[in-house]
């Protein structure tokens, strides 16, 4: 493994921190840009580009303190990380999309895969917080500079980006910083079947199971993880829709992001990562 300073690490603990959405920065983009049909998370149909009704002039919504007892439940597991400002007050330099139809158009196309760019920043950052080997932790620093100078880049640069092309050397990174701190954690214990990726455990019951440093990378839609260890389990893309997470342990888990918690089920004896807020409805 790394002989990595704690500094090192901490560089990127501080950035995967600050990736917080601050909507008082934004021109309410999640409430606009983005398509939705209408669901069980969401009571209507919007076209991307058409403000909600509930988006009130000042881009505050109407309904925030009711969104899930109003059929809008999507809503309140929705995060940006903080795409939405970064589009807003810097690659817009502040200006409403309200002042002409072609600057809105541009803005609610840019704010997608800004929002993309934002979590694999959370990711790589992330990553760098880990005591990987030395080739593995500057193949990341590398990555995140380079998606650094991506995000300040003009509206223009950003649209003609290739989203597929960006991800792949990210995800190959991930996968290798996966892997050598999960198979560290279990280093010297039991072996078993650790790579369960693209597994259908919707609704299986897992409670109280030791799941340590599993690579969970597939379907856990309202599966009973109640009270499971879940410490290393990587999370990347995992459906955590209605899953039991109550007094499950994730404050180790890697790569699990506020929407998976979000759209999850837990209470206050759920153990979570420190850089993920406990959801206000999980009360």
């Amino acid at each position: 493994m790394s002989n990595q300073t704690k500094k090192e690490t901490t560089v990127g603990t501080k950035i995967r921190h600050s990736l917080q959405a601050d909507c008082q920065s934004c021109f309410g983009l999640c409430c606009t840009a983005l398509n939705i049909l209408a669901s069980s998370d969401f009571a209507i149909n919007k076209p991307a580009g058409t403000p909600c009704p509930n988006l009130q002039d000042n881009y505050s919504c109407h309904i925030h303190s009711q969104l899930r007892e109003t059929g809008f439940k999507g809503c309140t597991v929705f995060d940006c990380l903080g795409a939405g400002q970064q589009v807003s007050q810097v690659t817009f330099h502040g200006q409403d999309w309200r002042q002409s139809r072609e600057h809105a158009d541009k803005m609610f196309h840019v704010f997608p895969i800004m929002e993309q760019l934002y979590e694999m920043i959370a990711y790589v950052a992330e990553a760098l917080s880990y005591q990987v080997d030395n080739m593995l932790y500057e193949q990341l620093l590398a990555q995140l500079k380079h998606l650094q100078q991506i995000i300040a880049q003009d509206a223009d640069t950003l649209l003609a980006l290739d989203m597929v092309a960006s991800r792949m050397p990210i995800n190959a990174l991930l996968l290798q910083t996966s892997e050598q701190i999960r198979q560290h954690s279990v280093k010297g214990k039991a072996s078993r079947n650790l790579n369960q990726r693209g597994a259908d455990w919707m609704g299986k019951n897992l409670k109280g199971k030791d799941l340590r440093a599993t690579d969970l990378r597939g379907y856990l839609i309202a599966a009973n993880l109640q009270d499971a260890n879940l410490q290393g389990v990587d999370f990347i893309g995992a459906d955590l829709r209605d899953a039991n997470l109550r007094g499950a342990d994730l404050s180790t888990s890697l790569f699990l992001t506020q929407m998976q918690i979000n759209a999850a089920q837990g209470d206050r004896s759920t153990k979570l990562p420190s850089y993920i807020k406990r959801p206000a409805h999980w009360q």
